[in-house]
This record gives C-alpha cells, structure tokens and sequence, in this order.
C-alpha cells in the first residue's frame, strides 16, 4: 500500500534502524520506545491488522513469534522475560494499520495492562 508508513519503512522509503530482515519479515527499533528495547517486527506483505488473517498467513504469522524469540536472545533479554504484544483496532491502540509485533524487554514490565 502506497500510504502505509510500515510499507514504506519496509521498502527503505522511510528511514529506520533495522535489526532483521528476511524474505517475510522486516524488524526495526521503534522511535517512540515504551521499554529500554522496543523493536517492531512486521510482516513484508501488507496485512492490515489480525481482523483481515486468512489461513494462507499462518506461516507468516508464526515466523514473526520465530524472529521476535530470535532478537529477544540477541539483544539479552530472552532469560530474563519480555513481551509481545500485538494491537488490534484503534480502541486497542493500533495507530499503524499493518500487522507488527511489539518486542518489549530490558527492564521489567508494567502490570496491569490495559
């Protein structure tokens, strides 16, 4: 999509600082960070939220889980605890709509949620 900010960071239109990319995905620090390591991790294809998932995308969405264990033992943090998160809709805080993983760690997490 042309006026997805996600698309465009993905396609190196938008400037990020990118810790991971494959052919699926595309992971990059998050410029308005909510813990000491926050990094997004999104998919290549443009997929709007959970709410549009079909089947063909389980794959997909299984590797962003893979990528974001990966990045949580890279960056230090996977012994010690971190979180994922994803938004869906705008009352659950999804600004950006193209599906991403919030990894959240080096520090502890805020309870409750919500």
């Amino acid at each position: 999509m042309t006026d997805c900010l996600f698309c465009k960071i993905i396609a190196g239109d938008i400037p990020s600082t990118n810790v991971y990319r494959d052919e699926q995905v595309t992971a990059f620090r998050d410029i308005n960070p909510a813990a000491p390591t926050h990094i997004l991790i999104a998919p290549n294809k443009h997929i709007d939220s959970v709410n549009v998932l079909i089947s063909d995308d389980e794959q997909l969405i299984g590797h962003l889980f893979i990528v974001a264990k990966q990045l949580a033992a890279q960056e230090g943090f996977a012994e010690d605890g971190y979180r994922l998160i994803i938004n869906t809709g705008q009352l659950a805080g999804q600004t950006v709509f193209h599906i991403h993983l919030h990894l959240l760690g080096g520090g502890p997490m805020k309870h409750p949620m919500g």
